[in-house]
């Protein structure tokens, strides 16, 4: 069952969609935290995880699971010859694969998730409940036309059907999110649209870099 939040002021949902303003715009999380990153396929996920930080300003304590990267790696080997139906159900193990391999690991972790397989999300609430430290979600709610605007620029793009698969996922997912019921083993939940996302940094932060009794995710504004 999803987790209520039944007290509005009280809220983990930090909807940053319209944020004002147009100067960068920073997210932190303490390190070692799991984030997972959810939107429609082109909406600019992997732009946005590229663009993280761990505890010193460096990207080397933060580990991305990105089944772009695991298609792309395939694609090289075997896309000349073979169509990419062939060979998915190798990409989309080696991907699931990887994110075990990497929520093993101590460091902080960025997941890439379409939002579609709603399992993904199951992992992650059974692994928030084995460390006892709920993930966070990432949501960027942005049009479809614009993702599929994305996608034509990244060369590379989803059959209209499995699109509309997303979208529709997406959409369950947006309302529960909109009406305050978080995914189970969630602990918050951020909204982004594509200028603010356009202009937003991922910062896993030490406890000694993070103000008092700072609330995570925090929102750093320059």
């Amino acid at each position: 069952m999803d987790q209520t939040v039944a007290d509005a002021a009280d809220s983990r949902v930090r909807d940053l969609r319209g944020e004002p303003g147009g100067g960068p715009l920073t997210l932190c999380w303490p390190a070692g935290h799991r984030v997972l990153v959810s939107g429609l396929p082109g909406c600019g996920k992997s732009t946005l995880m590229a663009r993280a930080t761990g505890p010193g300003g460096g990207p080397g304590s933060v580990l991305t699971v990105d089944s772009q990267e695991v298609r792309a790696r395939w694609d090289r080997r075997l896309g000349e010859r073979l169509p990419y139906a062939a060979y998915r159900p190798l990409v989309r193990l080696a991907h699931y694969l990887r994110l075990w391999r990497t929520l093993r690991r101590r460091d902080a972790v960025l997941v890439h998730d379409c939002g579609r397989v709603r399992w993904v999300r199951a992992w992650l609430a059974w692994h928030a409940w084995r460390r006892r430290r709920p993930y966070d979600l990432l949501l960027l709610d942005v049009p479809p036309e614009e993702a599929l605007a994305g996608q034509r620029r990244r060369g590379r793009a989803v059959s209209a059907y499995a699109f509309r698969r997303h979208r529709r996922a997406l959409s369950r997912l947006l309302a529960r999110v909109e009406a305050g019921r978080l995914p189970p083993g969630c602990g918050a939940v951020v909204l982004l649209d594509a200028p603010v996302a356009a202009r937003a940094t991922l910062s896993f932060v030490t406890p000694d870099d993070a103000p008092t009794a700072t609330r995570f995710p925090l929102v750093e504004r320059l």
